[in-house]
């Protein structure tokens, strides 16, 4: 019998309220029934909602807190305004207190990197947190990291990442050795940044360290899934994120259109009415929504603020299986396969992430 997952959920985070968060909680409960839940915000909106779902009450706690952080607050005025009082925080701080397995957000993604920076306290051995995210490909599904919490990122740093997105692969995938990549524009050895090649080359001498070093791959390569990990800095991975979800939402678009424009197509549709739902379905940026924070003393995963019940689900479902599958002594494990330890910083740089 699988051993419960405690989940934090800061339930006032995100564009839509918490009826969205508690909904997509109901709908995860009934794929993974030994969760519990603890949920912080303000209980008089909190407690009838939760009341609609008596499934879902049996196993959840409501901790009550007034100050929620805003979409709008930098991450300076959010820890000023939130340390230690806002749902942001406390669902961040019952992850550091050993009473939850990992906290999940959809607020103000620098807001969650500075709070989990300060209260979780980056991992020895980590330079920077990165924010990963899961990515549907033409072969399976890979993990792409930076996609927005450290901007213009070094070599140590992309190392790092490296690191991080190899253990998160691990835990999530169930793979011995991940292949690794490092986005460039372009794959031979004397293309890219000088920060990019430097990595390359900490990385080639370190392949089999709990993974294997693939070499530099293109932008194609993500959605072709050329390799189980690529690494990149924050701002070409949160562009790469946000054009690859407008580019699905465009084609299901153009699709749509196609299907409806006269009589034939429509039965074509309804005669292929299968597949395309399986295409739908693989389409929708919602059935891979929740970024991890990596590098961190505990499982943070950031919901995208403005998803609806089916988002929020599929976030929890990444929060519960990185829970379960030991993701932080992956890292543990990843890091000690390197022989030099890397410089750690204090986070007190964290006023530069970028919100995603």
């Amino acid at each position: 019998m699988a051993k419960n997952v405690t989940i934090s959920v800061d339930a006032m985070g995100g564009d839509n309220g918490p009826e969205i968060v508690l909904l997509g909680a109901k709908m995860s409960l009934l794929e993974r029934p030994n969760t519990r839940y603890l949920f912080h915000g303000r209980e008089e909106e909190l407690k009838p909602l939760l009341d609609k779902y008596p499934e879902l009450k049996a196993v959840s706690e409501i901790r009550h807190c007034d100050n929620v952080i805003s979409m709008d607050d930098k991450p300076s005025q959010a820890l000023r305004k939130g340390r230690g009082k806002s749902s942001m925080w406390n669902a961040l701080q019952a992850v550091a207190d050993g009473e939850a397995d990992a906290a999940i957000s959809g607020g103000n993604t620098g807001a969650l990197m500075a709070m989990a920076t300060f209260c979780l306290r980056p991992m020895e051995g980590i330079s920077r947190p990165a924010l990963a995210a899961i990515w549907p490909t033409l072969r399976t599904e890979i993990v792409v990291l930076d996609v927005g919490a450290t901007v213009g990122a070094d070599a140590q740093q992309l190392t790092d990442f490296s690191i991080l997105g190899a253990a998160m692969a691990r835990a999530l995938f169930d793979m011995k050795e991940p292949t690794v990549g490092l986005l460039n524009v372009g794959v031979e050895e004397v293309k890219g940044l000088d920060a990019v090649k430097d990595a390359a080359k900490e990385l080639s001498s370190h392949t089999g360290c709990g993974y294997q070093y693939h070499g530099f791959v293109e932008g194609d390569d993500i959605g072709k899934g050329t390799v189980d990990v690529v690494v990149t800095e924050g701002f070409t991975g949160n562009i790469a994120l946000k054009t690859a979800e407008g580019t699905a939402r465009q084609v299901g678009s153009y699709l749509r259109t196609a299907l409806t424009q006269s009589w034939l197509s429509k039965l074509g549709a309804l005669v292929a009415s299968g597949g395309l739902k399986g295409l739908r379905n693989k389409m929708d940026p919602r059935n891979a929504n929740g970024a991890v924070f990596l590098g961190v003393n505990g499982i943070v995963i950031k919901s995208h603020g403005g998803t609806d019940e089916i988002g929020f689900k599929s976030a929890l479902g990444i929060t519960y299986e990185m829970a379960h599958n030991n993701l932080l002594k992956k890292i543990s494990d990843g890091l000690k396969q390197f022989e030099e330890p890397v410089e750690q910083t204090t986070g007190e740089n964290s006023e530069e992430v970028a919100s995603a």
